[in-house]
């Protein structure tokens, strides 16, 4: 991205939506164990079309997926709880989950901080000159 757009209001503004976004996911983890992240999630959902194809908009990717595969962890855990034997796999895989989901979140938000687009899924990257 060139910085002439990366000091345009617009761009400032969505950026600004996104670092809240972290913090929202951040905070649900840590005193919610993400019980609450499903509500920055929606605002993902809502504030994606905007960024789409942009350096932000891999933003908004990352913390769906990150939420969505927080979630399966957790729930295959929780069916693992069904059993005696698989209660210590399923506190290591809680423990493992909110470990993935905090490293996440913060590498997320450190490279927000300096403008890097964040990984996607093969197929998916924007095209060239658009992040």
């Amino acid at each position: 991205m060139n910085d002439i757009s990366q000091t345009d209001p617009v761009f400032e503004g969505q950026k600004a939506w996104l670092w809240w976004l972290y913090l929202l996911h951040g905070a649900s983890v840590i005193f919610s164990l993400g019980a609450l992240s499903f509500i920055p999630l929606i605002i993902n959902y809502l504030k994606r079309d905007e960024t789409q194809g942009s350096l932000l908009g891999t933003h908004h990717s990352w913390q769906i997926r990150s939420f969505w595969w927080y979630l399966f962890w957790v729930a295959l855990g929780w069916t693992m709880m069904l059993t005696i034997i698989g209660i210590p796999i399923a506190l290591a895989l809680f423990a493992g989950a909110w470990v993935w989901k905090v490293y996440r979140l913060i590498k997320g938000f450190l490279d927000l901080g300096n403008h890097k687009a964040m990984p996607m899924p093969t197929g998916s990257m924007p095209a060239e000159g658009q992040q």
